[in-house]
């Protein structure tokens, strides 16, 4: 599609035109459910959360701004929209019991480990958009930098720049920890 015709459907969909939506939907689907496959891992999943990203769309159709091509404006609203789920399944994973040691200090241990993780979220939280979103999908949902790259349509030497960038501001914010 070309990008003339990305922005014809664009502004057809912002004028309530449901064969527009469908019309996008045919023609972005597969990239769409491509990119959350790759962090998700799960072809179920995968096609609920890319339908998930078409009604997001259509329900925030009237205040879109589409900077970008229309496909990538979509494909960056998949890899939100996986990133969003993952983040809820870790924060509804069981905690798994500690064993009782007989320390004394167990109950301090697990105080500063949970402090610790704290400002270690906190101090990603603070990375620019980009080193942030580069670091998590490194870091947290273990794509390499060739499968970053290609995910968020970037060369490999910018992800691995980005990464360098991350690193080193969050061993300025965490030097007092490490």
């Amino acid at each position: 599609m070309s990008d003339q015709q990305a922005q014809e459907l664009l502004r057809r969909i912002q004028a309530d035109d449901q064969t527009a939506l469908k019309q996008l939907f045919r023609e972005c689907y597969r990239d769409v459910y491509g990119a959350i496959l790759r962090l998700v891992r799960d072809t179920a999943l995968s096609n609920d959360l890319a339908q998930n990203v078409f009604v997001r769309f259509w329900e925030k159709r009237q205040k879109l701004e589409v900077t970008s091509s229309l496909s990538a404006y979509l494909r960056r609203m998949a890899i939100n929209e996986a990133i969003a789920h993952l983040r809820k399944v870790k924060r509804l994973e069981p905690v798994e019991e500690v064993p009782e040691t007989g320390n004394a200090h167990t109950g301090e241990d697990t105080l500063i480990g949970m402090e610790l993780q704290d400002n270690i979220h906190q101090a990603i939280d603070t990375l620019p958009p980009k080193c942030k979103l580069i670091f998590k999908l490194s870091r947290f949902e273990e794509l390499s930098y060739r499968e970053i790259a290609e995910q968020l349509e970037l060369s490999v030497k910018t992800v691995e720049n980005q990464m360098g960038k991350a690193l080193r501001l969050l061993r300025e914010q965490l030097k007092e920890y490490l």
